[in-house]
């Protein structure tokens, strides 16, 4: 959803700007353009060792990296006809936490270990000097691992976390008994500890990933000023991070719109392509045509309004 989006879009605009940008993403799939670096890192994930290996794209001035283990590509949609998250809506994989703590350390190594020359005007390992937009719960460890395990190595010793949250509602509660899943420090239970009123996963109290990714990054941001308002409004609203938030303050930016993927001079999926010259006769032709489509009666002079939005309780 937008979260996709985002990652699409904002990356290529940052690079645009001269940055050098790189994503990672889970390997949920055999993405076509993305290969084998043959770079393998070990992990200690819940007393064991896991390994992953690092696949690579370089598109549109970004570094693509997905990171890869058999947690991810396992449920993949086209093979297993499974989902992302969960095995139905609503309902998380049991090890869902051990998959998003393999994704925020292996996102931590990946600057410091990939070799990356694409981009002509830069080249080998990002090193140690990054900033890291933490998207969502999946990725709240990361900020947490980067103060417990690698400042106090003497790495990463100037980099910066901005937490940006797409979707309060969705925050990683899981029982309190889980944070010894989690290899953190005693120091930083405060930060995840969070008492609700909700029987799942179970009774009272949990330990809550945005929470502690709010909390232990640098920034917190979110997707417009109008989003940021309402997160503070209220409980409803902020669902129970609202006085959290209030405390570390948040400031919206506006999502913005990649004009290349969006553009209807180029677009693929318009019978009739148009630009500022020939818009007043093209819509009139492309409204007709998408009434046809969804059974609508055809008349261009009927308003066709649309609403982009969640239809979610």
């Amino acid at each position: 959803g937008g979260l996709g989006d985002v990652l699409g879009g904002l990356p290529p605009a940052m690079a645009a700007n001269g940055h050098r940008v790189m994503t990672v993403s889970p390997r949920y799939d055999q993405y076509k353009d993305a290969w084998d670096t043959s770079v393998l890192v070990e992990l200690e994930v819940d007393g064991r060792i896991e390994t992953v290996r690092f696949f690579h794209c370089y598109k549109r001035g970004v570094d693509r990296v997905f990171v890869d283990h058999p947690l991810f590509l396992e449920r993949v949609w086209g093979k297993t006809g499974s989902k992302i998250y969960g095995p139905r809506t609503g309902v998380d994989y049991k090890d869902n936490q051990l998959r998003f703590i393999l994704l925020c350390q292996a996102a931590l190594e990946a600057p410091r270990v990939l070799n990356l020359n694409n981009n002509e005007y830069f080249s080998g390992p990002y090193g140690d000097d990054v900033v890291f937009i933490a998207n969502d719960w999946h990725t709240a460890l990361l900020p947490c691992y980067l103060k417990t395990l690698y400042k106090p190595r003497g790495i990463y010793q100037t980099a910066k976390v901005a937490f940006c949250i797409h979707n309060i509602a969705y925050q990683g509660r899981f029982p309190f008994s889980d944070f010894s899943l989690l290899d953190l420090p005693d120091q930083l239970k405060g930060s995840f500890d969070f008492i609700d009123g909700y029987n799942k996963p179970v009774k009272g109290r949990k330990i809550n990933w945005m929470k502690a990714g709010i909390l232990e990054s640098d920034r917190v941001v979110t997707v417009s000023p109008y989003y940021a308002q309402e997160l503070v409004s209220g409980e409803d609203k902020g669902v129970e991070l609202d006085n959290i938030i209030r405390k570390t303050g948040i400031t919206g930016i506006v999502n913005g719109m990649d004009v290349q993927e969006w553009n209807p001079t180029t677009d693929k999926y318009l019978d009739v392509k148009y630009d500022e010259t020939t818009v007043l006769d093209a819509k009139p032709l492309l409204k007709e045509v998408l009434q046809a489509e969804v059974g609508l009666p055809v008349d261009r002079n009927i308003p066709v309004i649309g609403f982009i939005g969640r239809l979610e309780e």
